[in-house]
């Protein structure tokens, strides 16, 4: 554990929850700018990821010595975790930063809490993992003020795309692109396995559209749950998402089952308007994706 002691303000930066993946994106971005990075956690890390032990909802003397020297306090933690912090050991010019994939119940939170400082909300939109150059992070503002819009130039800096939302229309989005395509995903992989081929049949003769989806079934399965549970129970439009999915695939069973070659034409023509006027963008992503993906995994 770190030793910590009271001194003055600084420009010091805290990740709580800097040990998960999140966390961890952040904690290295910054520093690799050159800050002073303090990472607090519930448990310690690892010896090569020291840890300062705390816990935000329930600070000890150390932890508050840490929050009220610095200048930026980023809450990498789940929705339960953030809304029940407590931060009243920050300095008012302090900037706040949570990385939550809903957004709503915490922008309600934080204009009804004491006075605090500029609060910004962020949420990259790919697996950490994946880094950030090149990729969209959702940016709701919930308190502006300059100290967001520097850590947003930030952001941009690293290479992320910066998109600015507000609350409920992030929340929207996130069940659209999120919520959606996971529950889709894994509805895909349950089928599959009710079907009870042999997967190295299915390896085989898998075409690069399978083998795709095999491969983002995969990725979801092999990442933490918590994550993917918060982005279906925590985000209030996730059931009007899955409930649109289920109406879809009885729209298709029914348009085979019971309508002509036509109907099913109209039925790809309403789907490709999702796609609001960009099919040959998309049909050009995939190609080349496709070009990546020439076989099935095992004949690659």
């Amino acid at each position: 554990m770190n030793s910590v002691t009271r001194s003055e303000p600084d420009n010091s930066v805290i990740v709580v929850g800097g040990s998960g993946a999140v966390g961890r994106l952040m904690v290295d971005l910054l520093r690799g700018d050159g800050a002073s990075v303090t990472v607090v956690d519930i448990d310690d890390g690892p010896d090569a990821f020291p840890v300062t032990v705390g816990d935000i909802t329930a600070p000890d003397e150390q932890l508050e010595a840490v929050l009220a020297r610095a200048a930026t306090v980023i809450l990498a933690v789940p929705e339960s975790v953030a809304l029940a912090a407590d931060l009243s050991a920050l300095r008012p010019d302090a900037l706040l930063v949570e990385t939550l994939s809903v957004k709503s119940g915490f922008s309600r939170h934080v204009q009804g809490a004491r006075p605090i400082g500029a609060v910004v909300g962020i949420n990259p939109m790919f697996a950490p993992s994946l880094g950030m150059a090149g990729r969209p992070v959702a940016a709701v503002v919930h308190r502006p003020g300059p100290p967001v819009d520097l850590f947003l130039e930030g952001i941009s800096r690293w290479g992320g795309r910066v998109v600015l939302l507000d609350a409920a229309r992030h929340d929207r989005l996130a069940a659209a692109t999120q919520a959606l395509t996971h529950a889709s995903v894994l509805a895909f992989g349950l089928a599959l396995a009710e079907l009870d081929l042999p997967f190295v049949d299915i390896d085989a003769v898998s075409p690069p559209p399978h083998a795709t989806v095999l491969a983002v079934l995969a990725r979801i399965t092999g990442g933490e749950p918590e994550v993917y549970w918060d982005v279906q129970a925590g985000n209030p439009h996730a059931a009007d998402a899955r409930a649109a999915l289920h109406r879809a695939t009885q729209t298709v069973s029914e348009t085979v089952d019971s309508g002509s070659e036509a109907d099913f034409a109209r039925l790809l023509t309403q789907a490709e308007a999702a796609l609001g006027g960009n099919g040959d963008q998309y049909r050009a992503l995939c190609a080349e994706m496709f070009g990546i993906v020439r076989g099935s995994g095992g004949n690659r």
